[in-house]
């Protein structure tokens, strides 16, 4: 679980500054940039707890961290690319994702007794729930095809989990 969850916030990360890579050549993407650093630096402190987490667990980082690091700095780059509320429909799609996996773990970990990990997961599960309410509040759904674009980046969220649980 918690290589998974450092995996993701790694991408996370990446993605973030995809975005902030991509908005940077839209004349129209100030409020878009102060948003998506806000978010850049929360991610930042989430990933900075799994990086100090998993030597305590004894859990080894995913081998494919090269991987994530390059497929989550291409999205965020591309979809930036594309314009504010294409990257704001990506953090939706991941979002969504992010939040109904950390309420998956924070079920499991209370079951398990760990109260300390399951409120960490909480904090951070609410501002994964932040961030794809302020992308959606700020037009992610009127991207063209959203509903499409949604289905993509959500399938592959779901397929790094899976693959970063065994590898």
């Amino acid at each position: 679980m918690l290589r998974v969850d450092h995996a993701g916030e790694l991408g996370a990360v990446r993605i973030y500054e995809g975005q902030l890579a991509g908005l940077a050549v839209h004349r129209n993407a100030k409020a878009t940039l102060g948003q998506v650093q806000h978010m850049h630096h929360q991610e930042v402190a989430h990933l900075k707890h799994f990086e100090k987490t998993l030597p305590k667990h004894d859990v080894a980082p995913t081998m494919l961290q090269p991987i994530w690091k390059v497929a989550g700095t291409v999205l965020g780059l591309g979809t930036a690319l594309w314009g504010p509320k294409m990257a704001h429909a990506c953090t939706a799609a991941v979002e969504t994702v992010i939040d109904h996996h950390y309420e998956e773990q924070i079920v499991t970990v209370r079951q398990e007794g760990d109260e300390e990990l399951a409120e960490k997961l909480t904090q951070f599960q609410s501002e994964e729930v932040e961030h794809r309410d302020l992308a959606l509040a700020h037009g992610a759904q009127d991207v063209p095809m959203f509903g499409m674009v949604r289905g993509l980046i959500e399938a592959g969220c779901r397929f790094a989990i899976k693959v970063s649980e065994k590898i």
